[in-house]
């Protein structure tokens, strides 16, 4: 089991920025991939970015450019900086690991429970 925790989140102006952290405990596993993803009200769980095991990284269309993402192996930790953030970013985002990258949030066996991210215009 691998117990992941998010943070960071809150309520920020348009244009400001956040950045969210997630701490994995428990049996974790370095070659894990990690995801955020993120649920606005009345929307389906949207993916955002992800970290495999040897750095290498995607993001979605929404966020590419203005965001970045990182992974501390050492610290099993995890982190999404964004930037430039906008109103339609409002979300409760989410960290997930699993052994597969995928954009998919049915292939990650581990989430945390979410931090709120409130950008106001």
């Amino acid at each position: 089991q691998v117990w992941l925790v998010e943070s960071g989140g809150g309520l920020v102006q348009a244009g400001g920025s956040l950045r969210l952290a997630c701490t994995a405990s428990g049996r974790t596993d370095r070659s894990y991939a990690l995801s955020w993803f993120r649920q606005a009200p009345g929307k389906g769980r949207e993916f955002v970015a992800l970290i495999n095991h040897d750095g290498g990284t995607y993001y979605a269309d929404s966020v590419k450019g203005r965001s970045t993402i990182s992974r501390d192996n050492a610290k099993n930790t995890g982190s999404l900086q964004m930037s430039s953030l906008r109103p339609e970013d409002t979300a409760v985002y989410y960290c997930a690991a699993g052994a597969v990258a995928t954009t998919n949030a049915n292939n990650y066996s581990f989430w945390g429970q979410g931090t709120q991210v409130t950008v106001s215009s």
